[in-house]
């Protein structure tokens, strides 16, 4: 619009011609008129939308998250064991591992130290943790 308020002829009649461009055409009019113009390119920021609607204080740093992450997944490691406690370990051992039969349980338990458990939950790790430590042997949560 011209100052007065009236559409000015010559911009209507661009703003009709850029109106019915293809997409292609469009893309190579803007190309243009960056180069003649000397407009260089800029990124723009990107929004995600759904995270920034679902929680508005996503937006504002929190000294809280600064904190190294707990840690989910945990490595079972038998260190050791007492000599008195070796045949209700490899009880325990066979039970937790499935699949395995009461000679690989033993030879597990005699080449220790070994991995009992890879990737397991904190509460699971936990547990067997505690299991091993009651028969008498020496877990470490990795």
């Amino acid at each position: 619009m011209c100052s007065n308020g009236n559409p000015n002829a010559k911009i209507s009649k661009i703003v009709d011609q850029i109106a019915s461009l293809t997409l292609l055409e469009t893309a190579d009019l803007i190309q243009q008129l960056k180069a003649r113009l000397n407009i260089q390119d800029i990124a723009m920021p990107t929004v995600n939308v759904a995270s920034a609607v679902a929680s508005p204080a996503a937006a504002t740093p929190k000294v809280e998250e600064e904190k190294p992450a707990e840690k989910t997944e945990f490595r079972v490691k038998l260190e050791k064991y007492e000599a008195t406690a070796k045949t209700k370990i490899i009880r325990e051992i066979k039970n937790i591992i499935q699949g395995m039969n009461l000679v690989e349980a033993k030879k597990f338990v005699e080449g220790v130290p070994k991995v009992i458990k890879e990737s397991a939950t904190k509460e699971e790790a936990e547990k067997i943790k505690k299991t091993i430590e009651d028969l008498g042997g020496f877990v470490v949560l990795e």
